[in-house]
């Protein structure tokens, strides 16, 4: 990274006299350079010289980095997709699982949300993926591959197909299965080779493209122990342009707050580390972990998702983290969605609010809780008086969103209170109720709550 108000051409000079090659350059990123090193070079030496060198901000090497999970409308209605609706099949728990049908009923749809997802790219045929992929502008390709510098970043390996599976395979379409989106648009950007390994320079070039093209949210599903400043001002440029980093926390089983894995451990407040749970709403035995750096978890054990071998393949069940990103990156999709005027750090912040706690993830994230789709979609619950004439019983009107199971209490000391109405909200997400008392009889006092 060259040093604020250094001369690029001093630069230039010093790279001609270490016979390094600038491959290529980020000028949202303070100007940061891709070198190139002759060969022979010794990495940890030729970064002492730069830095030696006065005329530089910090050298580091290009870092390579590896996904977290090996590839693994019908499949949802048979009960295969339960992290969206557990019925306590296959030895489930009943219930352990975002709530996303309870969600959808508020909404379902992102379709102006783009979605990057940096990974081994995307199937653009593959039926449950191809009317959610986002198109360059202009309708020339369908993402970046940073590869070979092109917009066709074809899936060589499954796992980018995988995971935009999870994220937005399309909903209600009578085929295979759904994402937590039914409508999004999945920018997809390789940078992650058919061995599953990624260079930084790649990765950051994916960011690049997400941050510069529209991108509201960015799903990654991979890690490494390596620390970038590099990676972590391309993350922090996404912060400043409002842009929702999601990342997985990786597959070692350990405490990441001890053994740092990044992009999960980057501390940006755009940044959410997922953490994955199981059908049984445990902690799945692989997953990484912590109590700071970790934000929540969501499923990431035996899912079943959209694959690359064919415009009809999935497979499963698979397990990863790699999953558990995805679906919060589907659910702050639709909270964008639901809540256009808020920036990032509310969105966010709604959904670590809205998180089901469980024992199992007590001291192992920062909530403590797993993903709760319907809870991070639903507003509050309102309760108006509706005006009445003379003596007459008044009647109150509830708000909840559309749906809604809902119960009216009535007090007369704000302490002791008793249902006295439950009713679901329309459509339109309202109920009225008449009280039968007349309104001068003697105080009473009236809450609704919600048992959604």
């Amino acid at each position: 990274m060259p040093k604020p108000g250094t001369s690029l051409s001093l630069l230039a000079d010093f790279h001609l006299q270490q016979s390094v090659e600038v491959r290529g350059k980020f000028d949202g990123i303070g100007g940061l350079q891709i070198l190139q090193l002759p060969a022979g070079e010794n990495v940890p030496e030729a970064i002492a010289k730069y830095q030696a060198s006065g005329l530089v901000e910090y050298a580091e090497p290009d870092f390579y980095r590896h996904l977290d999970a090996t590839p693994n409308d019908p499949r949802y209605t048979d009960g295969t997709l339960w992290a969206l609706n557990n019925t306590g099949q296959n030895g489930g728990v009943a219930d352990a699982d975002i709530d996303a049908p309870e969600g959808w009923d508020v909404l379902n749809s992102a379709s102006n949300i783009v979605v990057a997802v940096p990974d081994t790219g995307i199937r653009r045929t593959h039926e449950d993926l191809a009317t959610n992929v986002w198109v360059n502008p202009g309708g020339s390709g369908y993402g970046w591959n940073a590869l070979t510098g092109t917009n066709t970043p074809a899936d060589d390996e499954g796992h980018g197909s995988l995971v935009s599976g999870a994220l937005g395979a399309a909903g209600n379409n009578g085929k295979g299965i759904t994402g937590v989106a039914w409508r999004i648009q999945i920018m997809a950007c390789k940078c992650f080779n058919a061995s599953q390994v990624g260079a930084d320079s790649d990765i950051i070039t994916c960011i690049e493209f997400a941050r510069t093209n529209g991108a509201k949210i960015i799903s990654t599903s991979f890690d490494s122990p390596g620390f970038s400043l590099s990676f972590s001002n391309a993350i922090y440029a996404a912060r400043n342009a409002g842009i929702i980093f999601v990342a997985s926390t990786g597959n070692n089983a350990v405490n990441i707050d001890a053994s740092p894995r990044y992009p999960a451990c980057y501390d940006i407040d755009n940044v959410i580390a997922v953490a994955a749970t199981t059908r049984s709403d445990t902690l799945w035995s692989s997953s990484n972990y912590g109590a700071t750096n970790v934000d929540l978890a969501a499923p990431g054990h035996q899912i079943t998702s959209t694959f690359f071998l064919s415009d009809s393949s999935y497979i499963g069940p698979l397990s990863g983290t790699s999953f558990s990103a995805p679906y919060v990156a589907g659910a702050c999709a639709l909270m964008l969605v639901k809540y256009p005027a808020e920036t990032h750090q509310q969105i966010i912040a709604r959904i670590l609010n809205a998180t089901d706690p469980l024992p199992a993830l007590a001291g192992k994230c920062v909530t403590g809780g797993r993903l709760n789709l319907r809870k991070a979609l639903s507003p509050p619950i309102q309760l108006t008086s509706l005006s009445t004439d003379g003596n007459l019983p008044f009647r109150l009107r509830v708000n909840a969103g559309p749906n809604r199971l809902c119960i009216i209490e009535a007090s007369t000391n704000l302490t002791n209170w008793s249902s006295v109405f439950t009713n679901t909200t329309s459509s339109s997400g309202w109920f009225d109720y008449t009280n039968g008392v007349p309104v001068n009889t003697s105080n009473q006092f009236f809450r609704a709550v919600s048992t959604l």
